[in-house]
């Protein structure tokens, strides 16, 4: 009772004052401060239990197993592993799934798949288990999982869908994403709260809003995970005014917003230039609702000010911050300066930086493409130097289209596509049409000390354009083509791609490392502000 009302005090004051203490009793207690989530503690007492000499059973277990998993304690969680096989239980489903999740959770894939195909019954919990142990690290092989649980006939339940949804979204494949809404339906949880929340993220991170309106409007409840997600989504599509006009939602339905709400919103104002209205909400946070800003509402609004040129105002804020800035924030600054030509302050946000991440290879990045910029060309080269002499790589630029249900990624330059020729000999008759039309390559945004010739050479054979050119010659004509790259877009391929939707006449949508580009009609719904 005093556990399940979080009175560890008094519940372990029970548990000391009694005589005899049985396995049940010692089974309670662990589980008390599993259920409590202290962790450290329980496997304390399941030592003291060995100690005792009290023989631990499948109960026992499975609360200690989940204790070295919410702790990432793999070394604690293979001794209890070898407990187990002592005491002859490694045929019980409960503390075979428990031990899966473990093993999981630690980031042991190898030794969580040997458990898993060595149970005698694969249940839910266990599929569960594995699939999301996948999804951490191995998305696709977490969807073939799913896909493989189906064809077994055993039924995906609330739980299963979250995962592998979730994963769709990060993987942005929203192709499978599709499969695995109609199964939702065929299973009858598409009125489940928390499956209809992951499918509306799905959709919005996957760049279907239409989709993720859909599903939101036929919701029978909301919470506030699922008016988030659609905040959040408007916000990183660049559509601001529906992502307010949905917090105004929220505030009428009387949906307390909380942390994450902010985030959204602040986000969507920073996406639009909307200053005033950033400042607005953010002070909303505390005024209205007493929600105390975070490292991450402070990021969101050095990011509003900056991208709207506010610099010195962006570097008065992190000051006034009430604890230390941290790389997110510096990062942010620094990508400011690159943008708009901020050499000295951006010296000072790239040396916080290095700072507190010695190897922080954006850091090292952003400071070369700001001399680079505006041509010193000697302090590229020592930030180049200082790069290579600590080894710090810059992550490379990559694209990818999903056609068919099959993902293609490219890179700068790529020729290890099957259909390279194709892609190549597309993108030449593209350019002249595209150079006929009035678009001229910038050469200024190619930071590299090489000649004119050169420079376009580089811009042609940009990740994103290659992919797009695949999507042209691979999908039907007059169907939108989605596109994904992990960094920003840059400002010649954005030119580019307001060119090509008009040449084409097809939507193309872009989703960069942090927003979504809907081009149509050689107009883009960023505005050019990004």
């Amino acid at each position: 009772m005093y556990a399940k009302c979080g009175n560890m005090v008094s519940a372990r004051q029970v548990f000391d004052k009694m005589h005899m203490k049985d396995a049940v009793s010692w089974n309670a207690i662990i589980s008390a401060y599993v259920q409590n989530a202290f962790d450290e503690e329980a496997l304390l007492f399941f030592c003291e239990m060995q100690k005792a000499g009290m023989e631990s059973d499948q109960f026992t277990f499975g609360s200690v197993l989940r204790s070295c998993a919410s702790l990432e304690a793999l070394n604690q969680g293979i001794q209890i592993h070898n407990y187990v096989i002592k005491c002859g239980l490694m045929a019980d489903v409960f503390v075979g799934s428990a031990l899966l999740d473990m093993y999981c959770k630690c980031n042991n894939r190898k030794d969580a798949r040997k458990i898993f195909n060595r149970l005698q019954e694969q249940n839910i919990v266990s599929w569960n288990a594995m699939i999301a142990g996948y999804a951490q690290t191995d998305g696709e092989e977490a969807l073939k999982l799913f896909f493989q649980m189906l064809r077994l006939g055993m039924r995906p339940d609330h739980f299963t869908f979250a995962t592998v949804l979730d994963t769709c979204a990060i993987l942005a494949a929203v192709g499978f994403g599709k499969q695995i809404h109609n199964h939702i339906i065929k299973s009858k949880l598409n009125e489940d709260v928390f499956v209809a929340s992951a499918l509306v993220d799905m959709y919005c991170k996957c760049g279907n809003m239409l989709s993720a309106h859909e599903v939101f409007d036929k919701m029978l409840e909301r919470d506030y995970v699922s008016w988030n997600a659609m905040i959040a989504g408007y916000a990183q599509h660049g559509h601001a005014n529906e992502a307010l006009e949905m917090f105004g939602q929220m505030q009428q339905e009387v949906i307390k917003p909380n942390h994450a709400t902010f985030v959204g919103v602040l986000s969507g104002c920073s996406h639009a230039g909307l200053l005033d209205e950033g400042y607005f909400y953010f002070y909303l946070m505390t005024q209205e609702y007493d929600l105390v800003p975070t490292l991450e509402h402070y990021a969101c609004m050095i990011d509003l000010l900056g991208r709207a040129g506010h610099l010195d105002e962006a570097k008065q804020f992190i000051d006034k911050m009430p604890f230390e800035a941290d790389v997110v924030i510096w990062r942010s600054l620094l990508g400011a300066c690159r943008q708009h030509g901020n050499v000295e302050l951006g010296e000072h946000a790239a040396g916080q930086i290095l700072k507190l991440v010695p190897d922080d290879a954006a850091g090292y990045v952003l400071l070369s493409n700001i001399y680079a910029a505006a041509g010193q060309w000697d302090d590229v080269a020592k930030v180049r130097k200082m790069m290579k002499q600590k080894g710090v790589r810059k992550e490379p630029g990559c694209s990818w289209i999903e056609v068919k249900n099959k993902v293609h990624t490219f890179i700068v330059r790529d020729k290890s596509h099957p259909q390279t020729q194709e892609i190549y000999v597309k993108l030449e008759e593209l350019a002249k049409q595209m150079k006929d039309a009035g678009y001229r390559p910038d050469t200024n945004l190619v930071l590299h000390d090489v000649d004119e010739e050169q420079k376009e050479q580089f811009l042609w054979h940009h990740s994103e354009k290659l992919a797009i050119v695949f999507g042209l010659i691979m999908t039907p004509p007059d169907t939108p083509i989605q596109i994904f790259k992990n960094l920003r877009v840059c400002g010649d391929c954005h030119t580019a791609i307001k060119y090509i939707s008009k040449i084409v006449g097809r939507e193309i949508v872009v989703r960069d490392g942090s927003r979504f580009h809907h081009f149509k009609g050689g107009i883009c719904s960023c505005g050019n502000y990004w």
